[in-house]
């Protein structure tokens, strides 16, 4: 038995110091081994889009202020996810499809106020006709998970299988509509106001940045802000946590759990169609980017933990750290190699934290 032990520790140990020595490798990549692309020929295993962070810490900065932006965008998503899923165990799968009817609904209600055609110019829209598609899509999308919890959800809790069954529906429904009433789902785009399209300079190596993308950025602080305003200091705040520890203690002592439940789905709703017209802002949205987000969500969850703000922060942080970098760090050696493997780095972050930190980083033992 002891020598069992001994070998499970020292297989542990040497696990951890592989994925150990993996990160340790890829810092040094990107802050010293990487090169840019040779003038001629094809570059070699060091040849990357940008150089070495020390040799260009320009583009180095840049690609990190663009992971800093997208996660905010992640975290604005996956917060109204991991809030529904950390209190009511419902994994909602019609979370992304929540992403992609509000972003087009935002676009809709743009076209109505601003009297535009299909693509809109950011000097004719002001910062209420960005606000009030916000708000109409947060609305409209907040009722329908009311509709969706109270008429179906309900009367099923603790029924994880058929709960995941019963929002695939939903999620196909959705998508089904938004190809029916929306452009056949073709690419949108929710048009920011005009005092936002422009570049700030930054007074840091001569970059300048897309103000829009520090935009989603202070909205994505903002988000988070509130929800931790909203969580730990208020009372409904103090009853969704306390149904996350344990939900009969909390039904034995008298309290509502069904109203919680329901405004949790509400707000988790709204902050699937906020982050749905942000991205739509941001890039589009169009039939298909509801799998991509809910695919996000769960990715930033489970590196997160479950059922934590500060854990879906720190998820987002990490998904977009190694989304971004691997994006621009890989090498191409060729025309074919080896950028749009940047997938992958975000899937073995995942296994990382599931070999050594099962339930999260921020997550709890069951």
């Amino acid at each position: 038995m002891r020598l069992q032990l001994g070998s499970d520790d020292l297989a542990r140990t040497l696990a951890r110091l592989g994925a150990a020595g993996l990160v340790l490798f890829a810092l040094v990549y990107v802050l010293v081994i990487a090169q840019p692309p040779p003038l001629t020929g094809t570059g070699n295993w060091r040849t990357t889009t940008f150089g070495s962070a020390i040799d260009d810490p320009g583009n180095f900065f840049r690609v990190l202020l663009d992971a800093v932006t997208f996660a905010g965008l992640l975290f604005i998503v996956a917060s109204g996810f991991t809030l529904i899923f950390g209190l009511m165990r419902v994994v909602n799968m019609a979370h992304g499809s929540f992403y992609l009817l509000g972003g087009y609904i935002a676009w809709e209600v743009q076209q109505r106020m601003t009297g535009e055609g299909f693509s809109i110019a950011s000097a004719e829209v002001n910062t209420w006709e960005w606000v009030a598609p916000l708000l109409v899509a947060a609305g409209v999308i907040a009722t329908i998970g009311l509709i969706g919890q109270q008429t179906l959800l309900r009367w099923n809790a603790g029924q994880d299988l058929r709960q995941a069954l019963i929002t695939i529906a939903i999620s196909v429904i959705v998508a089904d509509q938004v190809i029916a009433h929306f452009e056949g789902g073709n690419a949108v785009s929710v048009t920011w106001p005009g005092w936002l399209d422009r570049f700030v300079d930054l007074q840091l190596f001569d970059i300048q940045y897309s103000l829009i993308r520090l935009s989603v950025l202070a909205l994505g602080l903002g988000v988070g802000i509130a929800l931790y305003l909203w969580l730990y200091r208020t009372r409904t705040g103090m009853v969704i946590r306390a149904g996350v520890d344990d939900q009969q203690m909390t039904s034995a002592l008298g309290i509502n759990i069904q109203k919680t439940f329901a405004i949790a789905f509400i707000v988790g709703a709204a902050l699937a169609a906020f982050g749905g017209v942000v991205g739509a802002s941001q890039a589009n949205v169009a039939s298909g980017v509801d799998a991509q987000w809910l695919l996000n969500s769960l990715v930033v969850v489970i590196i997160g933990g479950l059922g934590s703000l500060v854990g879906a922060a720190a998820g987002s942080l990490l998904y977009a750290l190694v989304f971004s970098f691997s994006a621009t760090y890989l090498p191409t050696t060729g025309n074919e190699c080896c950028t749009q493997y940047n997938i992958v780095f975000t899937f073995v972050l995942l296994t990382l934290v599931l070999a050594f930190r099962p339930q999260g980083l921020f997550g709890r033992p069951g």
